[in-house]
């Protein structure tokens, strides 16, 4: 079972892990968007680390529901309320159980990626962090460490895509052959709950 302490370390472990790939980040971003994403992610999850700190929630719906807040708060562009949309709704979905098994966090997520499908108009195939979240969501049923390969593998897979949303979409064509760094932030999500999972 899975209690706060555990998603305060989830949120925490993301946070480091996008601190230290910002700058892949903000180059994948470059050719196709604003060059910023890895500094908005970073800037972000930073944000969501000191509110925790400093108000730390006593169940893990809490926790991913304040996490969310503070995204959209604190992050620019769409990456904001897409990333605190996937969260809160996630947290909302998880209730107030102090403790959640594995499989509700699966279905809390699920809820989540459903929400960021409609709010961005998106779907997997569509060049965006669906590509890696749908994937991700799917092997959690198998185990925290399948649902980050997943999530990688999804996110590469973006590559050969023609971008259908988001600020890449204007490019066209000339989106192809680039990974999409929103899947590869989604990504470096579930590798943190990999990692705190261990």
């Amino acid at each position: 079972m899975l209690d706060a302490a555990f998603f305060v370390r989830w949120m925490t472990a993301a946070a480091a892990v996008l601190d230290r790939e910002a700058d892949r980040l903000t180059e994948l971003d470059s050719p196709i968007g604003d060059a910023d994403h890895g500094r908005n992610m970073q800037r972000g999850f930073a944000a969501v680390v000191t509110a925790l700190e400093a108000e730390p929630p006593a169940t893990p719906g809490a926790v991913l529901i304040a996490a969310g807040r503070q995204l959209i708060s604190s992050v620019g562009g769409a990456s904001g309320p897409l990333y605190g949309t996937l969260l809160r709704r996630a947290g909302k979905a998880l209730g107030e159980a102090p403790q959640v098994a594995a499989e509700e966090l699966r279905s809390g997520l699920a809820a989540g990626v459903e929400a960021v499908g409609q709010l961005g108009g998106s779907a997997p195939g569509d060049a965006t962090m669906l590509d890696a979240l749908v994937p991700g969501v799917t092997e959690m049923s198998t185990s925290f460490a399948a649902a980050a390969e997943a999530a990688e593998q999804g996110a590469q897979a973006t590559v050969p895509m023609q971008a259908r949303k988001g600020r890449a979409s204007y490019l066209g064509e000339r989106s192809i052959g680039h990974q999409d760094p929103g899947a590869t932030s989604s990504a470096l999500l579930f590798a943190a709950l990999a990692e705190v999972a261990r």
